[in-house]
């Protein structure tokens, strides 16, 4: 065993260390990020800030906006792996993040599941971890806790590279964890940046006849990056003046005017006079053990998390930390009660997380505070996967010819597809029973045109099926094949000539080595809702969603589908935009079921353009499972 240098006590474990015995690297990488959708702002103001520069199917986030709202700051929600998103804000954002608050998984797989409710009645079933999120509960704990301080030693040295000099870290873990926690936290902060370890206490239903003391706190480690944090003062309310009596042990007395006062010591022995209500006021100084409520389903914040936290937990820890216009980040971000608080406080903020449910329960959630400020979404999109293929395939696994690489990709993606690959073909890569397959490429969308292509090869193979594999897809590419019912435009071309289509996702998980070694991998037929667009008066369209179809009822769970009664139960949240230029969704009317408004217009209310012409607008529908699906319309207004 090679000689490992100590120079001061720290927590090890097998991998922490190379066979040389040097110090394992954090894996960093750099992507730009992908702006998926904007939401409450209008397209004239962002194209005011572009400078009326068109963009692309997803613009690139150019990171060039300010510091403050009034600059053109937009808060930032980003769906995916948060060291790969860390790594990629470092270049813009190392060293200008006042505060981080994180509640890592830190029990089991319930950290990913949920309860969704469905339909107008709202019966709830309980959502089970997506194949990613079952990936991330495996690199989390797949080797027990080994697993899950390798994964909390690279976050911890990349987050700290984000923090101000002043800033402050939270770190929410329970008694799991918590002392590991602390030893690795002492070795990437110096000595004198540990500041608190906060006892969150909260009740629950106590048990009788254990072997131990009924288990009733979380614990929040708050470290800062230097040894002089900013904080503030943090007063917590006096529930009666028979509290202040009790715990200050102070006699009330009454002055000649009939006011209530307290003698307070002012040190040297010296006693000031102190009016009693000023008191109660003022409060008392918080310490580090907090008595808040936890959630339970009667509480009104309730979003069917088990792991979601109170508004009055955060709000106390922005509170302290951080400043109006600071930047609050959370990359744990679940349901986003961080970025809740952080919006209703006023500060700018970046929140992530891995699953694409709690990125849709956080957009809802934010959309549902008044005056909510403009925000976008993110994802690594495209450049991730560049990244992955490049890797996994390319020059940066070893030296070879790109057409290798990318035979090399084909190759992988039909294994997983279960099909065979094909030579010789210009645009069918492989066979899959009687369907030919066709895969697109990992940086840009499927085309109508790379589709056409495919079929006619078909009809001169004289093949009567194709599937067709794609990341994105061009607007106008969506649905079911006929077998299932009436497809989009795209399918009635390939049947009109005597091809069956299939247009299938090819999905994130792909990309997770553990998911595609175990075959955890499918691949979904594209979902499709059909629109009714009338014009209801001069320059004024509205829209009706008709109908919504998702082909993959078999991965439904039976247990969900015997609570659907309609369509619509399927479909959670829907929005417009109603000048869709090509690039991003500008989110201009939105309709969305919360838990305790379940009934969802389906008409949108009236849109009135300010001159006739041809819009493009783009329609898009969120069911049940946070799976979006958009489809583009081209109208004439009158």
């Amino acid at each position: 065993m090679p000689k490992i240098e100590i120079t001061k006590t720290e927590l090890v474990w097998p991998g922490k260390y190379n066979e040389d015995g040097t110090l394992k690297e954090v894996p960093k990488v750099s992507l730009p990020f992908q702006v998926i959708e904007t939401v409450n702002e209008s397209r004239a103001t962002r194209e005011v800030k572009k400078g009326g520069m068109q963009g692309t199917l997803f613009d690139v986030y150019a990171g060039k906006e300010g510091d403050t709202f009034e600059a053109g700051w937009r808060n930032k929600l980003i769906w995916g792996d948060n060291l790969l998103v860390m790594g990629s804000l470092l270049e813009k954002f190392a060293g200008k993040i006042d505060l981080i608050y994180i509640d890592p998984p830190f029990a089991t797989g319930a950290d990913f599941s949920f309860t969704a409710p469905i339909g107008e009645a709202g019966d709830e079933v309980l959502k089970e971890q997506s194949v990613i999120e079952e990936k991330a509960y495996r690199d989390t704990w797949g080797r027990g806790l080994l697993s899950w301080l390798e994964m909390m030693h690279n976050r911890l040295m990349v987050l700290r590279e984000l923090l101000t000099e002043q800033g402050a870290l939270y770190v929410h873990v329970d008694y799991r964890v918590a002392f590991h926690l602390r030893l690795i936290m002492d070795e990437s902060f110096d000595d004198e940046c540990f500041q608190n370890d906060i006892v969150w206490h909260y009740s629950g239903w106590n048990r009788h006849g254990q072997k131990y003391f009924n288990r009733r706190h979380d614990l929040i480690l708050y470290y800062s990056k230097g040894p002089s944090p900013a904080f503030n003062s943090y007063a917590v309310p006096w529930k009666s003046k028979e509290e202040y009596v009790r715990i200050r042990k102070q006699k009330i007395l009454v002055d000649s005017l009939g006011r209530e006062y307290v003698l307070s010591d002012a040190g040297g022995g010296e006693r000031v006079k102190r009016f009693l209500d000023e008191a109660l006021a003022d409060g008392r100084p918080a310490d580090d053990v907090w008595d808040l409520d936890k959630i339970n389903n009667s509480s009104k914040e309730a979003l069917g998390y088990d792991t979601q936290k109170p508004e009055a937990l955060l709000e106390r820890i922005l509170t302290a930390s951080s400043k109006p216009g600071d930047l609050v980040a959370d990359f744990f971000c679940g349901s986003g009660t961080t970025l809740a608080v952080a919006e209703k406080l006023g500060r700018r903020w970046i929140g992530c997380d891995l699953g694409r449910w709690a990125i849709h329960v956080t957009r809802k959630r934010l959309l549902g505070i008044e005056n909510c400020k403009p925000f976008e979404v993110l994802n690594l999109g495209k450049y991730e996967r560049q990244y992955w293929q490049g890797v996994t395939f390319g020059e940066k696994k070893e030296k070879r010819p790109a057409e290798q690489a990318l035979y090399e990709y084909l190759a992988f993606i039909l294994k997983l597809y279960g099909a065979q690959p094909l030579a010789g073909m210009a645009h069918l890569h492989g066979k899959k029973s009687k369907a030919m397959v066709h895969i697109g490429a990992v940086d840009a969308p499927m085309t109508i045109d790379e589709v056409n292509q495919a079929i006619d090869e078909c009809v001169r193979l004289k093949q009567t099926e194709l599937h067709v594999l794609g990341w994105e897809w061009e607007m106008g590419l969506a649905g079911p094949n006929n077998d299932v019912r009436k497809g989009s435009q795209m399918h009635e071309i390939a049947k009109k000539k005597g091809v069956k289509l299939l247009l299938l996702q090819i999905p994130r998980e792909v990309m997770e080595q553990q998911a595609s070694a175990k075959g955890d991998v499918r691949f979904f037929e594209l979902a499709y809702f059909e629109v009714k667009i009338k014009q209801t008066k001069k320059f004024t369209v509205q829209v009706e969603l008709k109908d919504f179809a998702t082909p993959n009822t078999d991965l439904i769970p039976e247990e969900v589908r015997s609570k659907v009664k309609k369509w619509s139960d399927y479909v959670d949240f829907w929005a417009v935009d109603w000048d869709f230029q090509n690039d991003t969704f500008m989110q201009g009317w939105v309709a969305y079921r919360t838990r305790k408004e379940r009934k969802l217009p389906l008409v949108s209310d009236p849109h009135s353009y300010e001159k006739p012409g041809k819009f493009r607008i783009l329609v898009k529908v969120i069911d049940i499972f946070g799976n979006d699906t958009s489809q583009a319309f081209d109208v004439e207004v009158k």
